[in-house]
């Protein structure tokens, strides 16, 4: 089986033990034009298989967090 992004399993082990449902967020930087401001804060809703954090966006958007491109860190 191929992974997607060759995100090796231990990677996204760590990062679904670090960024667990309903851990808030602050936004660091992102890679997006539609993303939300630096500092914006906001709660994620899970780790998908490819790394991103899927984050609930206290601006009302739910963009994710990509993996080794995008950052955040927890409040």
């Amino acid at each position: 089986m191929q992974r997607m992004f060759n995100i090796e399993p231990a990677v996204l082990s760590s990062l679904r033990e670090e960024f667990p449902k309903a851990t808030r967020v602050r936004l660091l930087s992102m890679d997006d034009p539609h993303a939300p401001p630096v500092g914006s804060s906001g709660t994620v809703i899970g780790v998908n298989d490819i790394g991103s954090i899927m984050v609930d966006w206290d601006t009302g958007g739910r963009l994710n967090v990509l993996y080794g491109i995008d950052s955040v860190e927890k409040l």
